[in-house]
């Protein structure tokens, strides 16, 4: 197996961070990511990847400093959790999840929590594996989503989603509505420029709500805050293939 890397603010100018490392478009979302773990690595949050140039890696924090719009008190927020190409199956999924689980016991943490799709969502985790590794849903929502909690703790209050995401809508009724942030290295292309053109070529009203602070995020209407797509009122997708013109039609469509 390759080592595993943690990246710091010692090593991340020099160091790639898995998603879109060769993607010309999005070089400056790329970057904004960086930033973004600049800041974050100040509240105790974990970026460990594999010592290759993959997508393989799993990101984490505390929960209370955590991005999404949850309410779970001395845990570690499992966010991007990734295994991909050749590297499946060889056992990196467990180790990357260890390290996650030592460093919840080192800190004296209640568990783990993450959130998925209920059935899976385009760039999250996979639920179905996380299950198998002894998590176990605490809560769903209508709109799609699951929290997910590991304990370490069993006497330990399950975590639940804030009354913010609890109806699937946004306060906006009208037209595409995104709310979004730098947690994923391709979202700022892709909503700033990708989604714009898609929606002006549909003559479609779109609102774009950039999600600045954990604050907003802990905030938004949606668990998903790398990107969360709505339409009139509704909650839609948290795929960022659908900003694109070939996406958009079939992925609206089949909502």
């Amino acid at each position: 197996m390759e080592r595993i890397l943690t990246l710091d603010t010692s090593n991340i100018d020099n160091e790639h961070i898995c998603c879109a490392i060769s993607d010309k478009k999005c070089k400056d979302s790329y970057e904004l990511k960086k930033d973004w773990l600049r800041k974050e690595f100040d509240n105790g949050y974990f970026f460990r990847r594999i010592d290759a140039r993959a997508k393989v890696f799993i990101e984490y924090g505390p929960a209370e400093k955590g991005w999404i719009p949850i309410e779970a008190s001395n845990y570690l927020l499992v966010n991007c959790f990734w295994v991909s190409g050749q590297y499946k199956g060889q056992g990196y999924g467990k180790a990357l999840l260890k390290l996650a689980i030592d460093d919840a016991k080192e800190q004296g943490k209640d568990g783990l929590v993450t959130v998925v799709g209920t059935n899976k969502f385009h760039f999250m985790s996979d639920t179905k594996w996380l299950l198998r590794q002894g998590f176990d849903t605490c809560e769903k929502l209508a709109s799609g989503f699951s929290l997910l909690v590991k304990k370490i703790n069993p006497t330990a209050n399950n975590p639940k989603f804030k009354d913010s995401v609890e109806n699937g809508e946004c306060e906006d009724k009208n037209g595409l509505v995104v709310y979004y942030s730098n947690r994923c290295p391709f979202s700022e292309y892709h909503v700033t420029t990708s989604l714009k053109e898609t929606a002006e070529k549909r003559k479609l009203p779109l609102k774009l709500i950039k999600l600045e602070t954990m604050e907003q995020a802990q905030s938004a209407p949606t668990p998903a805050t790398i990107f969360s797509l709505f339409f009139n009122g509704k909650f839609v997708t948290t795929d960022l293939g659908v900003c694109m013109d070939s996406r958009f039609d079939k992925v609206i469509e089949k909502k």
